[in-house]
């Protein structure tokens, strides 16, 4: 039985409600990890329940209130709870479960807004959905912004506390909040589907939970907003990504690159939804980052062949994307695209002008993307060289032996011939 993955599966959904019943974010979350150790001793014998988001919550709330009552020593915030008409004394757990889809989906966007609120700076808007709403860890996420741990740590700790102080409320924002928040929210269903589409550290590149977690939640948002754009984009985007996700590794768990994956394992009904919504998102004008975004990845849907993808016209999307939402990753993929589309030396002198800056210097995709250019080019030791940076740089297991056996079949290809 894989508990862990039980956990990763049903935290998010546990957590969100946690948060809304008791009121504190801290003692929900260590509610939920006295919640996690219990289930480990009864579940391991016992099997896991019916509704293991229910047991969870059922557990942590109990768990979150003797923690509150510890703490406070019968203060005010534990008379509160006990006069609140849903309160349940410990005694007394009969408490109807959390439904898994509509209950819990509401939670989630509640949290999901709450976390985006304009009173938070982006990054811990971000940083702190990812941290609570999705599971990822300090590290996990100090990554995906390209900080170290401790700075994570302190904005994560800082933004918590910001949201009591000003008693943000623990709610999806009324529609004339939205605009406001909309941009945050997108952000943050984006970054938890990359992680789980290449995690950034662990022994797996695709973690599935936080993808269906993402597209469930870019489903929802597509439902508040029918008539916006980018919420219709983001989806189409993840759909079209997740739409190989079968044919991105082998058996044994190595990567397999866009153009050499079996593409008649790509899922044809993701893809099929993938390019109508790719269609509805651009007809918005102007079209958003995530409509463009989508436009490029229903490219490589629609290629039947590695060699019939256009790369012209994946080279003007990567324009026009850079001048709506310019970012280093942007630059990075556009220089790829211009690889492909007018020359491997024209592509290679964008990527070596990026070398310089600093959201870069610690992403492992530059050197790679580097080492892939000189490698075709056949320059085999500076490929090397781009090669062992990318180690270094990597913590994912998967596209560490990845490189590795680049790195190798490079320098076989340089060894001498026996004589």
């Amino acid at each position: 039985m894989d508990l862990d993955r039980v956990f990763r599966d049903h935290r998010g959904h546990a957590l969100a409600t946690l948060i809304r019943l008791l009121g504190d974010w801290d003692v929900a979350e260590e509610a939920l990890q006295d919640a996690f150790e219990a289930a480990l001793l009864q579940w391991r014998d016992g099997g896991v329940p019916d509704n293991p988001t229910g047991w969870l919550v059922k557990t942590a709330r109990f768990k979150g209130i003797d923690r509150i009552r510890r703490r406070a020593r019968l203060s005010a915030k534990a008379k509160e709870l006990e006069a609140d008409p849903t309160y349940l004394p410990p005694d007394d757990r009969d408490e109807p479960e959390p439904d898994d889809d509509d209950a819990g989906a509401d939670d989630r966007l509640k949290l999901l807004f709450t976390c985006c609120h304009p009173a938070l700076q982006r990054d811990a808007q971000v940083a702190l959905t990812l941290r609570t709403l999705c599971g990822l860890s300090t590290d996990e996420i100090a990554r995906a912004f390209l900080v170290p741990a401790p700075t994570l740590a302190q904005r994560l700790v800082r933004a918590k506390g910001k949201i009591a102080a000003a008693r943000i409320p623990y709610r999806v924002a009324p529609r004339e909040e939205w605009p406001e928040r909309l941009d945050a929210v997108l952000s943050v269903v984006y970054l938890v589907f990359n992680e789980g589409y290449a995690a950034t550290a662990g022994d797996a590149l695709v973690r599935r939970d936080l993808c269906r977690e993402a597209i469930r939640l870019a489903r929802l948002l597509t439902e508040l907003l029918p008539d916006e754009g980018e919420p219709i984009g983001l989806l189409a985007l993840l759909l079209l990504h997740d739409s190989r996700r079968d044919a991105r590794t082998t058996a044994g768990g190595d990567i397999v690159l866009l153009e050499d994956q079996d593409r008649s394992r790509w899922d044809r009904a993701e893809i099929a939804e993938g390019l109508a919504l790719t269609e509805r998102a651009l007809g918005h004008r102007p079209p958003g980052p995530y409509a463009l975004q989508a436009a490029i990845s229903a490219l490589h849907a629609e290629a039947p062949r590695p060699g019939d993808t256009d790369w012209s016209q994946i080279h003007l999307l990567y324009d026009e994307l850079r001048r709506r939402a310019p970012s280093p990753v942007v630059e990075l993929n556009h220089a790829v695209a211009v690889a492909m589309a007018q020359g491997l030396e024209r592509g290679l002198a964008l990527l070596d002008g990026l070398a310089g800056v600093p959201e870069l210097r610690a992403y492992h995709l530059l050197p790679a993307a580097r080492a892939d250019l000189l490698r075709r080019l056949g320059r085999y030791a500076e490929a090397a060289d781009a090669y062992r940076e990318a180690l270094a740089l990597v913590g994912n297991e998967p596209e560490r032996r990845f490189l590795l056996s680049r790195l190798d079949a490079i320098i076989a290809a340089c060894a001498p011939s026996p004589t």
